[in-house]
């Protein structure tokens, strides 16, 4: 990257119209610019980094060639759409992004009229688009509209489905192919980019129309030239599949020739139906530390960009429960040959890459393919394997069918390894675990528990491992209270919570990491505290001794009151008759916004200032001018 460059024009540029007044030949410029932009204000505030990089030129020739807003472009996953944002309006923010009050890390309709989409799953884009392009359509608009979709977001079912049904829908769509890690990728030169401009240039088309449409009346002639073709094709593109679903393939292309770029996109403007442009790009392009690493620059902390991404020296004060869960699945797979590690893509951010060294034979990395990660584990565990589904909480949610028919029903012993739990930080509310209790704990056969430390969650992965029917634990990103993780592992007594302290009046029943913050309060007011443990199955009898106990139950948990752990105490109390105050307390019935972990908590009010406010809102005046004072 030339980093003596000037930016003159990218401060003529606020919008895609700004964009579009500059001649062709300073597009390049314009590219070297956002690069150097984009370089210098992700490495102060961290963020998704590589991944833009590499869709420069392309952003800026769709931005430059396309009507935006009018016309529609749809990211997938939005990883790669900062430039977006700076071509978009956004560019003086950028160095807000993912923070509190920032700019959303990924495209959002209600942050700008350019982002037509909400995205942050994968392999949504094709589907959305194809939405808008039915509905222009239907509404006589000439709108253009186009899916982005990265070779990771491929690899999931519904994009798919998504082609199916646009190929069968023959309506004017175009999906780009941001191509920078499949193996169908040839080398791109000079000669498969000439290839290229042909097969989207209209003298093809037409032959291709004409063609088909002569020898629809000559028996067998058709079928044998649609061979033909198909033949011939196969020998210079890999387009094979994408020309099955109906679509016209175009590529490969250089990503990086902004000139070729241009010239494609500008012929396949002029063609109707399907298309589907496959271009090769090199993630983190133009910033040789990330070109050299992208999984490391994937997502980034602030850091040095003339040295680069430097590891910390520092000792951790403790382990991560992603890395506790690592550590436990490698202890397990030396114990147990029938352990199983799936994960759906997440093999960094679930704390699999030493189990993957140490133990490749059990290690299964199944793409970003949630629903599947789910059902072949069902299928391993039904032949004698004990599969552990590594999943986010969030990612669950695409596979929850999966989790029902083929693991709940036939009462499989498939454990689920529950990461990002709750409020997860810059990511933002596409990323947060906050339904997981709600929409497991209604499941007949399956045992949900949430760790109030590190150990504890070594522990109940165990006792999840050793149970023959389904089982999840749930943890959240990042570090817990700081409890050391015993190399012993014992299994825990199924359904039984635990007395922490016992004080007068009010029981606060915590689960998972509500129970640390809850610990100092229960101090505090001289309150009892349980740490549950159990979401389910609930421990009855402990809850009904506490209801005996106390005038006030308080529930606290994170994951949304509807329908949560603590409606499954209020539930056994319904269920025994008993007149007992009670309320809970848990994530609002709102959508927590992106910044770090502390600043979303503390917007719940579920930090140790929240909770303690709440409480004592609880209590009568008398008793809260008592707990007031002796606190």
């Amino acid at each position: 990257m030339n980093n003596d460059i000037n930016t003159p024009l990218l401060d003529q540029i606020n919008c895609p119209a700004d964009l579009r007044r500059l001649p062709e030949s300073q597009l390049v410029q314009v590219v070297e610019e956002l690069r150097l932009f984009l370089l210098h204000s992700v490495s102060k505030s961290g963020g998704h980094f590589a991944a833009s990089l590499g869709a420069a030129e392309l952003t800026v020739a769709l931005h430059y060639l396309y009507n935006t807003p009018e016309d529609r472009l749809v990211w997938d996953v939005g990883h790669q759409a900062y430039i977006h944002k700076i071509l978009t309006g956004r560019k003086d923010k950028l160095h807000t992004i993912r923070q509190w009050d920032g700019l959303a890390p990924f495209p959002k309709r209600d942050e700008s009229e350019y982002d037509t989409f909400g995205v942050g799953h994968s392999s949504t884009s094709i589907a959305a688009a194809l939405g808008m392009s039915i509905a222009a359509a239907r509404t006589g608009s000439d709108r253009k509209c186009v899916a982005i979709i990265g070779d990771g977001g491929l690899t999931a079912g519904m994009a798919f489905e998504a082609l199916n049904h646009a190929g069968a829908q023959h309506s004017d769509l175009l999906v780009i192919l941001n191509d920078n890690n499949m193996s169908i990728s040839p080398n791109v030169g000079a000669l498969s980019n000439r290839f290229a401009q042909l097969l989207s240039g209209k003298i093809y088309s037409s032959v291709r129309k004409g063609s088909k449409k002569v020898l629809s009346n000559i028996p067998n002639a058709l079928e044998i030239a649609k061979r033909a073709e198909e033949h011939v094709k196969g020998l210079i593109v890999p387009g094979t599949l994408f020309e099955e679903f109906g679509f016209n393939y175009i590529g490969p292309v250089d990503g990086h020739d902004l000139p070729v770029l241009i010239s494609m996109l500008k012929n396949i403007k002029e063609l109707d139906g399907p298309q589907f442009l496959h271009i090769i790009t090199k993630k983190g392009k133009g910033y040789a530390p990330a070109e050299d690493d992208p999984v490391k620059y994937h997502g980034v902390t602030p850091f040095d960009p003339h040295k680069g991404i430097i590891p910390s020296t520092k000792p951790s004060v403790a382990p991560t429960y992603s890395k506790v869960f690592g550590d436990w699945a490698c202890d397990m797979a030396n114990q147990d040959h029938r352990f199983a590690a799936i994960t759906p893509a997440m093999r960094e951010g679930s704390g699999l890459v030493r189990f993957e060294k140490e133990h490749p034979d059990k290690y299964f990395d199944v793409a970003i393919a949630e629903q599947h990660s789910v059902a072949v584990a069902a299928g391993m565990a039904c032949d004698g394997l004990k599969p552990v589904v590594a999943i986010y909480s969030t990612f669950l949610q695409r596979a929850y069918d999966q989790l029902i028919h083929d693991v709940v029903v036939q009462n499989l012993p498939v454990l689920f390894a529950i990461d990002r739990a709750g409020c997860v930080g810059a990511d933002g509310p596409t990323h947060n675990g906050a339904y997981d209790l709600s929409f497991m704990r209604c499941l007949p056969n399956m045992v949900v528990m949430a760790p109030a430390d590190e150990n504890e969650c070594r522990q109940m992965l165990y006792t999840g491992f050793q149970l023959d029917q389904p089982a999840a634990v749930r943890y959240p990103r990042g570090t817990g209270p700081g409890v050391e993780v015993q190399q012993e592992i014992t299994a825990l007594p199924v359904g039984k919570g635990e007395v922490r302290r016992r004080g007068k009046n009010i029981a606060i029943l915590a689960f998972g990491t509500m129970v640390e913050p809850c610990e100092r309060i229960a101090e505090e007011l001289d309150t009892s505290l349980v740490n549950m443990r159990f979401v389910k199955p609930i421990d009855e009898m402990l809850i009904l001794d506490m209801c005996g106990e106390h005038e006030l139950i308080i529930t606290v948990e994170e994951n949304v009151v509807q329908g949560g752990a603590g409606a499954a105490v209020n539930e056994v109390i319904a269920e025994h008759g008993i007149e007992q105050r009670i309320t809970n307390y848990g994530l609002p019935d709102r959508l927590i916004q992106h910044g770090s972990r502390d600043d979303m908590l503390r917007d719940a009010g579920l930090d140790y200032e929240g909770i303690l406010k709440f409480v004592i809102e609880q209590l009568d005046e008398s008793e809260r001018e008592q707990k007031v004072s002796s606190a």
